[in-house]
């Protein structure tokens, strides 16, 4: 970071830092267990990042970090904004992601107001999610790797309130 130089003109920065640790999906990883020593580290990357610019150049017209509702809000207070993808349009597995935003910016506005997205079969256990889970271990991880990019309905409705 100390040698970092921002590029001119930076408008504004969406930071989104690996949520692995800090999110509350991997329930089987008590809190005590967690490494939140090292996730912090990318979160204050994050920041630094978002610091720098600022420091070096005309103020951001916006600046976001978002993450998985979880344990992040221990280190950085309450979000200023939180949303799940259904409200914007967002359907299937990918549709039932909680996600906070804390920073500067104009929050987007939900499209949806009801959900139409059903929740997980109240008849189905953890334990037999869990063994589904590892018998599909490739399925997944796709499934993660799916899962963690931003939804396009919430990226276009955040563009727009922030442009």
């Amino acid at each position: 970071m100390r040698t970092f130089t921002p590029p001119e003109n930076v408008y504004g920065i969406l930071a989104a830092p690996p949520c692995t640790v800090f999110s509350k999906a991997a329930w089987q990883i008590k809190k005590k267990d967690r490494r939140f020593s090292e996730g912090m580290e990318l979160v204050r990357a994050c920041l630094e990042i978002i610091w720098t610019v600022q420091e070096k150049g005309a103020p951001l017209a916006f600046w976001a970090l978002e993450n998985p509702q979880g344990y992040l809000y221990n280190f950085l207070g309450k979000p200023a904004f939180w949303f799940q993808p259904w409200m914007f349009g967002e359907r299937g597995f990918l549709a039932t992601k909680r996600t906070a935003l804390w920073g500067y910016f104009n929050p987007p506005r939900k499209t949806i107001r009801v959900r139409s997205v059903p929740f997980i079969s109240p008849y189905t256990s953890k334990r037999d999610r869990v063994d589904k889970l590892r018998k599909n271990t490739e399925s997944y991880r796709a499934s993660a790797r799916e899962r963690a990019i931003t939804p396009p309905g919430f990226a276009n409705a955040f563009f727009k309130a922030n442009q």
